[in-house]
Order: structure tokens, then C-alpha cells, then sequence
């Protein structure tokens, strides 16, 4: 029996962003949300990334120091209950994997790095819960330290969303070194923003939207110094931005920006978030937008009570994988069955639980995707697949881990990459994911809609053991012949199999 997921009354989210971290604690009673704490802390991990993409240790230590604070508040939460992700930054980073190990100690829970079609998918969610009418079609933007978010939506579903790789911290870097704000470096940001803007323009006009809506820190912000200045009663509006502009230019650097509402730590990214919005309003001829308060963050809070009450997206998202590559449902079915029967014999001993039941599930159902390509090697078809496509509700290291048990499910046992892609904790946990999926695969073999008459499964102490009616072996030989093979399969990478 594998342990099931307790239902927490506390939950939380951390982001991770490539400006400021951001952290939200909230109550679950009676299916409503109510929000207890909300922390910030200014971070510039961008700011942190040399001409190799590398991470520099001085600011992973600002990001730890952080973690560790937030870890104070969240560390006495049950697994399951604290939700942390990772943004652009740390897509972009080559030793992202070394920060990461080093980050979910100091929090004190697990932290995944999302890709950014899932960000755009999570910021629609966290603003559209916190607005109070159905709002019919929206377009949402969110300005972060490294990347853009547009996408339109209607009520709680996004329609379609892009993430775009400028950010208030990046431009403000690139285009106003130093802190100079000056023509040239205006204009130079400007046609990178509609550079970056122009494959995707098109396709958001013809969508069109009834309304607006700006999320995260630096529309905020926007919103605030247009209202205090006395340069918009109405949110954010294109002539509001050209007098921000202008009296910018004018100051000529951010230590002498003098603006109502601008906040100290806001000031050293402030020029290259106004210059992309005002990108984005140009290219999308838009005329005010109002702003939110919820963002990523709020959209974890959501999804995370979405998983916990067996409302989760991610179950959408493979069902739309098979229907899109043509899986035959029915046996996928029918090897998942037999998959949960195996884990419900080896769970408690291997200390799996709802959640590694779940993606067994998942990749049951999947182990034939690549199908949909070739058949001749479709595993590593059905892989690659998984490891490159957008998945909503998936982080990176989820699709990585689908991946390597759909790669995992047949033929060599992959053990050396397997070692090269996951931490220890990871990497025996889908190890033992993948013996139970490879035996569900080879007892359906025949494709027949008869369940194989296994009467249980033993757990040894580097291996399983399967046990069949007497002489049932006797009158399957072929069966008992994919047990050989496997047999070798399995012991290349130091796992017995035993058999009766």
C-alpha cells in the first residue's frame, strides 16, 4: 500500500523570480482561501548571471539568505503543502542545477524550475481568481526580471499565452548600463522589445480582448508613480507612459529620478520594465490596462488546491497528449491497471506515495507516444516528446522524470542516464517507477483484454519477485520468456528479478 496525500489546512508558495522572491502562506477552510502572509524580498538574481549564463556565487548567496528566512515559515509544513518554483533565471542558468540543491535545503521543501508557457498558465490563474466578475476575454501581462507573459483568457482558463524573454532586469541591464537613462538607450530598448514582440503581435490582435490587466511588481509600480504623479486617474495609459518617458530622459539617471510612488529598491530595474510596457502597448494598440494584485504566486496557491482535490490539470494535459498522438486508450488503460496493482504490493515497501503513484499513472499511459512517430525505437520517440513539449501543470524536472520512464519502459535499461539526470532521492524513486512500468508493459504484451493472473509481488532487497498461479508459467512460455530476457535487462542495472 503506498501512502496516500493528507489534505494540509496550511498551504504555501514561493517564487522565484529573477527580480524579487515572493512568498504567500494562506488557510484552506471549508473551499475557501484565506491569505495569512505575504513576504517579499528584492533578490536581482538576473542581476547574477555572467556572459556564460552562469550563476555567480555572490548571488546565489542573496538567494539562499532569502530562502533560508522563508524557510522559517514554511518549514513545519507537511510535504505537499509548499509549492516552489523557479522562473527564468534559473531556465536560463548552466549550474541551475547546483543553486537548486543548495536552495531546497534552505527552504526546507522541494523547488521545481517551470518553463515559461506554465508561468504564463499559472499568472493567468492567480490573476483571475482575484477578480470578482467573469470578465469575458482577457489579455494579461506580467513584466518579470527576465521574461514577459502575455496571454488572453476567459474566466480561470487561458486561451493562449507566450512568454518572451525581456524583463525589466535584463533591458535595464543591457540598455541602461550604469543606470543611464538616455536616448539612445531608450530607442536601442525599444526596437528589441518590438523585435521580440513581432512574432506573436499579429496573432494577439486577431484574439483581440475586452480589457487589460498588468500583474507583478514592475506594473505595479508603473500604476503607482502614473496615479501619484498625477499623470493617470485611470491605471496604466499610453500618454501616461510617454510623460513617465519623458521625465525620465530628463532626470538622465536613476539615482535622480524623483517620481512619486517610485520606490528605492524599484529604481535600478524601473527604466527597462517601463520600456518594455510601453513596447507592448505600441504593438498591441492598447489603450489602458488596469492592474492586479495577483500574479504567479496566487496561481500556485490555486493549482497546488487544484492537485489536492483531484481537480488537477495535469491529468488534462495527458489525456489531450493521447487523443493528440492517437494512443490506443484502451491498453494504456489496461497496463496502468496492472501498474497500480504492482504498486499497491511494493508502495509501503518503497516508500512510494500518492504522488509517485500519479506518475506511474501518467507515464502508463503515455508509454507509447512515440508511436505516433516510428515505431522503431517509439520509447525514445515518446521521450523526446516529453521532455520538449509545453505541458500545462508540469515543471521541467516532471516532464524530465515522464520522460526517462517512457524511455525506461522497454529494452536497455537507461541506469547511466538516469544517474547523470536525477539527485539520489530522485533517481531511486523513478528507478523503482520504472521496474514496476516495465513489468505492467511486458505482462500486457499480448494486447489481450484479459488481466494477467499475477497473484502478488514481493519486494527483495535489490529487486521484486513475481508470483503466479501454479502452473500458469507453464502454459504461457512466452510470457515466462520475456521474464527471462527482462531478467537480464534488469540485472545491467543491478536489480534482480526473480519469478514463480
Amino acid at each position: 500500500m503506498f501512502r496516500r496525500r493528507l489534505t494540509p489546512e496550511t498551504v504555501a508558495a514561493v517564487d522565484l523570480g529573477s527580480n524579487s522572491f515572493h512568498m504567500i502562506v494562506a488557510r484552506v477552510k471549508d473551499g475557501h482561501v484565506h491569505m495569512l502572509d505575504r513576504l517579499r524580498e528584492t533578490v536581482r538574481l538576473a542581476g547574477g548571471l555572467d556572459d556564460r549564463n552562469q550563476l555567480s556565487e555572490k548571488a546565489m548567496e542573496r538567494a539562499l539568505g532569502c530562502l533560508e528566512r522563508f524557510g522559517q515559515r514554511v518549514r513545519d509544513l507537511p510535504p505537499g503543502a509548499v509549492r516552489a518554483v523557479g522562473t527564468n533565471t534559473l531556465r536560463k542558468a548552466r549550474n541551475a542545477a547546483e543553486f537548486m540543491e543548495r536552495a531546497t535545503e534552505a527552504l526546507g521543501h522541494p523547488i521545481e524550475v517551470i518553463g515559461g508557457h506554465e508561468e504564463a498558465r499559472l499568472i493567468y490563474l492567480g490573476v483571475s481568481h482575484t477578480l470578482a466578475d467573469d470578465g469575458g476575454h482577457r489579455l494579461v501581462v506580467d513584466i518579470g526580471g527576465g521574461s514577459t507573459e502575455l496571454i488572453i483568457g476567459e474566466r480561470f482558463e487561458p486561451v493562449y499565452g507566450e512568454s518572451l524573454y525581456m524583463g525589466c532586469v535584463s533591458f535595464s541591464q543591457w540598455y541602461f548600463p550604469e543606470g543611464a537613462i538616455t536616448e539612445t538607450g531608450w530607442r536601442t530598448a525599444d526596437i528589441a522589445a518590438r523585435l521580440e514582440l513581432q512574432p506573436v503581435e499579429r496573432q494577439f490582435r486577431r484574439m483581440g480582448w475586452r480589457e487589460a490587466l498588468g500583474a507583478s511588481g514592475t506594473l505595479l509600480a508603473v500604476e503607482r508613480v502614473l496615479r501619484e504623479q498625477g499623470w493617470s486617474t485611470g491605471g496604466i495609459t499610453l500618454e501616461g507612459l510617454r510623460q513617465l518617458r519623458q521625465a525620465m530622459l530628463k532626470a538622465g539617471h536613476v539615482s535622480r529620478l524623483e517620481l512619486n510612488g517610485l520606490n528605492e529598491d524599484r529604481k535600478p530595474v524601473f527604466p527597462g520594465g517601463v520600456a518594455v510596457i510601453m513596447a507592448i502597448f505600441e504593438a498591441l494598440d492598447i489603450a489602458s490596462m488596469q492592474v492586479s494584485d495577483g500574479a504567479l504566486r496566487e496561481g500556485l496557491i490555486y493549482d497546488l488546491l487544484g492537485r489536492i482535490s483531484h481537480e488537477d490539470v495535469r491529468a488534462r494535459t495527458i489525456e489531450g497528449l493521447m487523443r493528440r498522438f492517437g494512443v490506443d486508450e484502451a491498453h494504456a488503460r489496461r497496463v496502468e491497471t496492472t501498474a497500480r496493482q504492482l504498486l499497491e504490493f511494493a508502495g509501503e515497501a518503497w516508500n512510494l506515495d500518492e504522488d509517485a503513484a500519479d506518475t506511474l499513472s501518467w507515464s502508463a499511459r503515455l508509454h507509447e507516444l512515440g508511436l505516433a512517430i516510428s515505431h522503431s525505437g517509439y520509447h525514445k520517440h515518446g521521450a523526446y516528446l516529453l521532455e520538449n513539449a509545453d505541458l500545462a501543470g508540469f515543471s521541467r524536472q516532471d516532464q524530465r522524470q515522464l520522460a526517462l520512464l517512457v524511455l525506461a519502459h522497454r529494452r536497455k535499461f537507461p541506469a547511466k542516464l538516469m544517474a547523470q539526470a536525477l539527485q539520489d532521492e530522485a533517481l531511486e524513486r523513478i528507478t523503482r517507477l520504472a521496474v514496476l512500468l516495465r513489468l505492467a508493459v511486458l505482462l500486457h504484451r499480448s494486447r489481450g483484454e484479459n488481466a494477467p493472473a499475477l497473484e502478488r509481488l514481493e519486494v527483495m532487497r535489490n529487486g521484486v519477485k513475481l508470483c503466479f498461479p501454479p502452473g500458469w508459467l507453464e502454459t504461457h512460455p512466452m510470457t515466462r520468456a520475456d521474464l527471462e530476457r527482462e531478467k537480464g535487462y534488469l540485472k545491467s542495472a543491478g536489480i534482480k528479478l526473480k519469478f514463480e
